[in-house]
C-alpha cells in the first residue's frame, strides 16, 4: 500500500486486534457526510480497479511512462488506499447505527479511452476529493469524526501529489493551499461518473464542461458549455469565476472574456455565475445562489519539474524547447558500477570535477541509460547529485553492485543519479 490510513482504520474494528469501539447514535449530519463521503471513496476505488484492470504494460509505455511500474504501482497503491478509505467509513457508520449506501453504479468509459486520458482524470478526481474533505470539515460536529476524516484528506492529498508528478507537465506542490468544496460542488463534477441516479440527500450543482481543445495556459480564452446556459439564460450577462488556492476571493469575469492571466499554476476551480461579484474562497460565505454551474477543475501548469519529466520522459512540456537529436548509450550494471567508482577515484575538490569525472564516460549530446532506469540527459542532471554518488561509492558498502543496484537492476537510494524513491 502506497500510504498508511492507520488513523481512520482504526475506526474499523476488524482491521486491528483491538476491542471494538462503539461510537452510539451520531448527529444526521455527521451520518450523512460520512455517507457522502463514503460514496466517493467507492467511486474512486472502482475507477483505479478498471483501469488497472483496462490497460497493459504497452499502454503506459505508450503514454509516456519511462517505465510501466512507475505508474502501475502508484496507481494501484492509490487504489488500496482508496478501498481501505471506503471500508473505514462503512464499519464507522455502521458503528454509529447507520447503514452505508451501496446502490450507486458508476461508469468510467470516457475517461478510460488512452492511459493519458486515465492519468489526467486520475489527477482531478484527486484533487476533487481534497476539496470534497476540506469543504467537508466544516460540516462535521464531532471531533472524533472530523480527526477520522482529517485522516483522510492528508492521504489524498499525497495521491493529488504523486498525479500531479505524474503528468509529466506539473508541478508537484503547485500551490500553498487548496480549494475547499462544498458537496453539491463536488457532485456537479463527480455527478457524470454515475450510471444511474444516486440519492445522497444533497443536491447537485449543475455540471460545467471547459470546451477548449489542447493546453489550457496564461492567455487562453476559456469556453464552456452547460445545460444551464442555453436560450433561457444566455451566456452574455454571465461571468466566469477563476478560483486559486489561497486567494481571498475568485477572479470574477465576464463570461466572454474569460482569459486565464498571467501567474498562475496548478489546478483553478472554476464557476459560471450570474453576477459580477468575485466567489469568496470559503464553502460558508460563498454566494452559492449566485452560481450558475460549475464548478470544474482545470490545470495551468507554468512550471513543470525534472522529477515529473523523468517519470514520464514522453511528455512535452512548454519548457523543451532543445530539439536537437540526442545520442543514447545503454549500459550494464557493472559498466555503470565502473564509471561511478571511476568518479569516486577522480579529484574532489569541487563539485565541478566529480561531475567531469563522470561526463568522460560518455560525451557530447549523450545521455546515460542505466538498465532498469530511465535514459538520464547528462545536460539535464545535476553536478552536485553526481559529487555525491562520487561521494558516498567511494565509502565500503560490501558489495557494491548488489548494494547499488540490486539483481533486477532497482535502484536505491545509494545511487543518487536515480534512487528509487526519485523515480516511484
Amino acid at each position: 500500500m502506497l500510504y498508511s490510513t492507520v488513523s481512520v482504520l482504526a475506526l474499523a474494528a476488524s482491521a486491528y486486534a483491538a476491542p471494538a469501539r462503539v461510537y452510539g447514535k451520531r448527529a444526521a449530519q455527521d451520518v450523512l457526510v460520512f455517507q457522502f463521503a463514503d460514496v466517493l471513496e467507492q467511486l474512486e476505488t472502482q475507477f483505479y480497479s478498471a483501469a488497472l484492470g483496462k490497460f497493459q504494460e504497452a499502454d503506459f509505455t505508450k503514454a509516456g511512462f519511462a517505465a510501466a511500474s512507475i505508474a502501475t504501482e502508484l496507481f494501484q497503491g492509490i487504489q488500496q488506499d482508496e478501498a481501505a478509505h471506503s471500508q473505514a467509513l462503512q464499519a464507522a457508520l455502521k458503528a454509529m447505527g447507520a447503514e452505508p449506501k451501496t446502490d450507486c453504479q458508476f461508469n468510467f468509459d470516457f475517461a478510460l479511452g488512452d492511459v493519458a486520458t486515465m492519468a489526467a482524470t486520475a489527477r482531478v478526481v484527486e484533487n476533487v476529493g481534497v476539496g470534497a474533505y476540506l469543504g467537508g470539515a466544516t460540516l462535521i460536529t464531532d471531533p472524533v469524526l472530523l480527526d477520522a476524516a482529517g485522516g483522510i484528506l492528508t492521504i489524498e492529498a499525497r495521491h493529488q501529489t504523486i498525479l500531479n508528478v505524474l503528468s509529466g507537465t506539473g508541478s508537484a506542490i503547485p500551490q500553498a493551499f487548496d480549494i475547499p468544496l462544498t458537496p453539491s460542488d463536488v457532485l456537479a463534477m463527480a455527478s457524470p461518473f454515475f450510471s444511474s441516479a444516486c440519492d445522497l440527500g444533497i443536491p447537485a450543482s449543475t455540471s460545467l464542461t471547459l470546451t477548449n481543445s489542447g493546453t489550457v495556459a496564461p492567455g487562453t480564452l476559456l469556453t464552456f458549455s452547460s445545460s444551464a446556459i442555453n436560450d433561457t439564460t444566455p451566456a452574455d450577462g454571465l461571468f466566469c469565476n477563476m478560483m486559486v488556492g489561497g486567494a481571498a476571493n475568485s477572479i470574477n469575469l465576464p463570461m466572454g472574456e474569460c482569459v486565464v492571466p498571467e501567474g498562475i499554476n496548478g489546478p483553478v476551480a472554476l464557476w459560471i455565475t450570474s453576477d459580477s461579484q468575485p466567489l469568496i474562497n470559503n464553502v460558508r460565505d460563498r454566494a452559492t445562489n449566485k452560481q450558475i454551474a460549475g464548478p470544474t477543475i482545470a490545470y495551468i501548469d507554468t512550471k513543470p519539474q525534472f522529477i515529473g519529466q523523468l517519470a514520464r520522459m514522453g511528455v512535452a512540456t512548454a519548457t523543451q524547447t532543445d530539439s536537437a537529436s540526442v545520442s543514447t548509450t545503454t549500459i550494464s550494471n557493472d559498466q555503470a558500477s565502473s564509471i561511478l567508482q571511476s568518479a569516486s577515484s577522480a579529484p574532489t575538490g569541487n563539485a565541478g570535477s566529480s561531475g567531469g569525472a563522470v561526463s568522460k564516460a560518455v560525451t557530447g549530446n549523450a545521455a546515460l541509460s542505466v538498465v532498469g532506469f530511465t535514459t538520464i540527459p547528462f545536460s539535464a542532471a545535476p553536478t552536485a547529485a553526481f559529487a555525491a554518488t562520487s561521494a558516498a561509492s567511494a565509502e565500503p558498502t560490501g558489495d557494491a553492485g548488489a548494494a547499488d543496484y540490486g539483481a533486477d537492476g532497482a535502484g536505491s537510494d545509494s545511487y543518487a543519479a536515480a534512487p528509487s524513491e526519485t523515480w516511484a
